[in-house]
């Protein structure tokens, strides 16, 4: 039995090695070369923590006033795009505390799922990885009030998580010495470098005897009746009995070759990679006001943020960087951060849905199309868990977690 991966990210390497454990032929097809996607360019996060979904309650009133801030972490682009208005409303029905608190608990058990699986891969790969949890850190009363009602209710649903006063943060990071009124430890997350976990698992799948195929851009889906009986990607025809749909924020266009509409936009985000010259970060950060994140990585820190829904705009935004760089020092002082040069900032598109909850499952009226998508900034974090769902499910296996919300018809 022959499966075809679209999608070389680490969404698609993970469903190519969990196939290949189960007893498959697999080959993957990537549009570029397995090295230009948003698998390499993130923070490296494994976040039980975040299960509240993007599409939140207030984020819209708190999005339209970032709209008009230049250097904001939030921005959508006016335009008559009826893919943005479509999406926009659904975004809009979906951010709603109701359908948040629903979700809750699937995406919890996903991201604990995905963690578990990691620890097994790092006994097997370089992985880098550290499991000293996030510190989330607030400057506000507003704010502290918020994340102390989310950290309450974290620890309802079993997590490890401490709220901490400032005397607690500095006992935690004596040498940055942050200028916070407090911070809530999730000890339950835990951290990665992405530039290992992808090239190791390149390697461990090549040994494997999985069939990579860079600069193969999917062409056309052939379907015969129910099913999809070949493919034309590179030029080239590929037969296969199951065909895993893992591309990222360009989902709805590869599924539409199929005939199958997808809701999903691409929120670009941005990351550079530094020598810090200052103290050291002992634990990765989440600086909540400024929504920034840091992860102590290779050496260095790893500085990412911002949500830009714009489409597939190649323009780096330097004016969001730099609201990036000046928010920085405004927790941690004595970090001595330099704005980076333009060449020097990684971006990637964070394939969106819009109630905030990936795509995993069987695609309606076809029965060998699975759809593994739609993880916005949580790719990483869920890479392994879907990876192996997918496989479970190619098996016609019960899945190891309630896979109900994610359904990828669920719109249609």
């Amino acid at each position: 039995m022959k499966a075809v991966i679209i999608g070389g990210g680490i969404i698609g390497l993970s469903s190519a090695f969990y196939l290949s454990e189960a007893g498959w032929e697999v080959e993957v097809i990537e549009a570029a070369d397995f090295t230009d996607n948003c698998s390499y360019g993130n923070l490296g996060m494994i976040v039980p923590s975040h299960f509240v979904p993007l599409a939140a309650p207030g984020i819209v009133a708190q999005g339209i006033r970032w709209m008009f801030n230049s250097s904001s972490p939030f921005y959508i682009r006016p335009a008559l795009d009826p893919k943005l208005i479509n999406w926009g409303l659904k975004f809009l029905r979906s951010a709603n505390a109701k359908q948040a608190n629903a979700a809750a608990r699937p995406l919890l058990e996903l991201n604990l799922f995905s963690k578990s699986l990691y620890e097994e891969l790092a006994t097997k790969m370089n992985l880098g990885l550290g499991k000293k949890g996030i510190l989330m850190y607030f400057k506000t009363e507003a704010v502290a009030e918020e994340e102390h009602h989310l950290a309450e209710k974290a620890r309802a649903m079993g997590l490890d998580v401490v709220y901490l006063n400032k005397q607690e943060v500095l006992h935690l990071e004596p040498e940055q010495q942050p200028d916070v009124l407090g911070a809530v430890h999730y000890r339950c997350d835990a951290h990665l470098h992405p530039n290992s976990l992808m090239r190791e698992m390149i390697n461990v799948l090549k040994q494997k005897g999985v069939r990579l195929s860079p600069e193969m851009p999917l062409q056309k889906i052939v379907r015969n009746q129910d099913q999809i009986s070949e493919i034309i990607a590179g030029g080239e025809t590929i037969k296969a009995d199951l065909f895993v749909m893992a591309s990222g924020s360009w989902l709805p266009e590869t599924m539409k070759q199929a005939g199958i509409t997808i809701p999903l936009m691409p929120g670009k985000g941005y990351s550079f990679t530094g020598n810090e010259r200052g103290p050291a970060l002992n634990i990765p950060a989440i600086l909540c006001e400024a929504r920034v994140a840091i992860t102590p990585m290779a050496g260095g820190l790893r500085f990412g943020g911002t949500m830009e829904l714009s489409g597939f705009q190649h323009k780096v935004n330097m004016n969001r960087v730099r609201g990036i760089v000046e928010s920085v020092p405004r927790y941690f002082p004595a970090m001595k951060l330099e704005m980076p040069q333009e060449q020097e900032v990684w971006y990637g598109f964070r394939p969106c849905s819009p109630d905030g909850l990936p795509y995993i499952g069987y695609a309606k009226n076809c029965r060998n199309l699975l759809v593994a998508g739609g993880h916005a900034m949580m790719g990483l974090s869920l890479g392994p868990a879907t990876g192996k769902l997918i496989a479970e499910l190619a098996q016609s296996q019960s899945t190891s977690v309630d896979i109900k919300a994610f359904d990828p018809n669920r719109f249609s």
